[in-house]
């Protein structure tokens, strides 16, 4: 059994935040986030800029999911980290397929996926960030919004 390390998990595997509906969805590579409880609930949260062309996917969503891919699929996920939707087939180009889930869009590839339902969302204050972290936040770019969302399923690849 493979042991997984909670504070690796999305800074070192990375995953993919997918909204929208299965008609009109986009995805983005993600390596903030965190796993935990909070209101009694387990929760995922994410952490996007407002700038990024899936923020306008996930203000409107009110589910989205988090997926996990195998090392194999570390070029894809390059790929949809770097690419911008509003403008690429990102997932055409990436290779991977996408999989229609009841509440949401995964991909057929990943090896796990957490469906949530958005119960938190708040912007960052600039001045609320560490003096050290402020560098992130230079030349006119918005501090992240943070995003939790319930996880109403866990699927993992059979």
């Amino acid at each position: 059994m493979n042991k997984i390390d909670p504070f690796e998990r999305f800074n070192k595997d990375w995953a993919l935040v997918t909204a929208g509906t299965p008609e009109h969805f986009n995805s983005m590579t993600i390596s903030w986030g965190s796993m935990g409880t909070i209101w009694g609930k387990s929760v995922v949260t994410i952490y996007i800029r407002p700038d990024r062309y899936t923020w306008s996917f996930l203000k409107e969503s009110d589910a989205f999911t988090v997926s996990f891919y195998p090392e194999e699929c570390r070029g894809a996920l390059l790929k949809m980290g770097t690419l911008s939707g509003r403008d690429t087939d990102k997932a055409a180009a990436s290779g991977l397929t996408p999989q229609i889930l009841e509440e949401g869009v995964t991909y057929a590839e990943a090896s796990e996926t957490f469906v949530c339902r958005k119960i938190y969302m708040a912007q960052m204050k600039y001045e609320d960030v560490p003096d050290a972290a402020k560098k992130i936040y230079q030349n006119g770019i918005e501090p992240h919004y943070i995003i939790m969302g319930e996880v109403i399923r866990h699927e993992t690849a059979d």
